[in-house]
């Protein structure tokens, strides 16, 4: 079994269905840690050496936000500066998080389509997610594609937010359970509930 942790960061969670949904859907899983980022540090003190053991106790981190302003939520960024110290997970003797994993699962208020060169937002989702795919690659860490939901303002009208909450939960357990297909799912841009990588198709 992989050691996988999740780390939630949502400054207005109470006002997100769909965040709030998988959140709770990763709080029924057992056997991996949980972390609501804002609970945890809502002054943004975040304790350097209980993050870089975390890390070191993980093979699996996950990043789960809903996209602010084509990047993260602050406290992420924060905790990034701090927590990924030169020596500790890039440059001379850091060495720490060699062969992890950093995943992100995000949502993303407009259309699939918005995400595209044609679209109003001129590039696809995972160009916003370069700086996090650089950042895990500097720290010599795999970075697969990350678990979307488009739209997610019009998701409670139109039912998907569900069984994307389901397909979270399906992912985290094939993680935890070395049934998530990595290689499989490095061939996409993103995946999502009807699409996961599943060992066997599972």
């Amino acid at each position: 079994m992989a050691s996988l942790i999740v780390y939630f960061a949502h400054p207005g969670q109470r006002h997100s269905r769909a965040n709030r949904e998988m959140a709770q859907a990763a709080r029924q899983v057992s056997g991996i840690t949980f972390v609501d980022l804002y609970a945890e540090y809502p002054r943004y003190d975040i304790s350097i050496e209980r993050e870089q053991r975390r890390l070191i106790d993980h093979d699996v981190v996950l990043f789960q936000f809903p996209l602010f302003w084509y990047s993260t939520p602050s406290l992420v960024k924060e905790w990034i500066d701090l927590v990924l110290e030169h020596g500790f997970a890039y440059g001379h003797g850091g060495d720490q998080l060699t062969g992890k994993t950093m995943m992100v699962a995000t949502t993303a208020a407009g259309p699939e389509s918005a995400y595209s060169a044609d679209g109003y937002q001129h590039y696809p989702l995972r160009d916003f997610l370069r700086p996090l795919e650089q950042t895990a690659r500097l720290c010599h860490m795999h970075f697969p594609p990350p678990y979307v939901l488009y739209g997610s303002l019009s998701a409670v009208e139109d039912g998907r937010i569900e069984p994307h909450a389901r397909g979270y939960r399906r992912l985290l357990e094939a993680i935890r359970d070395d049934c998530y297909d990595f290689d499989k799912g490095g061939v996409k841009d993103v995946v999502g509930y009807d699409n996961l990588p599943l060992v066997g198709g599972g």
